[in-house]
């Protein structure tokens, strides 16, 4: 959470975002290329670097490399793993086209409330365990969303449990 304790604009958690997968790449992020990334103008990027240098998200100062504070690791780190959570989500369970997913998730993961996103991520780490669900459960729900049916083991195992 910045300084000011007041939730990021999903613009600003988009700089932080960008920033960490540069740094991550390349160690060190430049102004020019998080405008490209993002394709925005140079002084869109720098209004935004004050602000998170105000926040203490990153280090910043004119014509200098940029960094991310440990508090701007923190905060990127969270947006991304919301992110993956979202597209992982849309992917797998939804089916959707990787585009389509990468697009969703880029809007969602700034407004959805943090329950929902762990409860989604539970929801995937339970469909990979789960023996009546899984890949199986996944494939099936794949099927129904192409079709509108539901395959003839659905209605066996619904059986099974409603007799025990």
């Amino acid at each position: 959470m910045p300084r000011s304790g007041k939730r990021l604009s999903a613009s600003l958690e988009d700089y932080l975002e960008t920033i960490h997968h540069i740094v991550e790449e390349k160690q060190v992020a430049r102004a020019k290329e998080i405008a490209t990334r993002l394709k925005v103008s140079r002084s869109s990027v720098t209004e935004a670097f004050r602000s998170l240098s105000q926040k203490g998200l990153i280090n910043y100062a004119p014509y200098e490399v940029i960094t991310l504070t440990p508090a701007g690791t923190k905060v990127a780190r969270d947006v991304i793993r919301r992110h993956q959570a979202l597209k992982d989500f849309f992917l797998r369970v939804l089916a959707v086209e990787e585009e389509l997913a990468e697009e969703g998730a880029c809007q969602i993961e700034h407004t959805a409330p943090r329950p929902i996103i762990e409860r989604l991520s539970l929801l995937m780490n339970y469909l990979d365990e789960c023996p009546q669900g899984g890949a199986d459960w996944i494939k099936n729900f794949n099927r129904y969303c192409q079709t509108g049916k539901t395959p003839d083991k659905c209605r066996e195992c619904q059986n099974t449990n409603d007799n025990q």
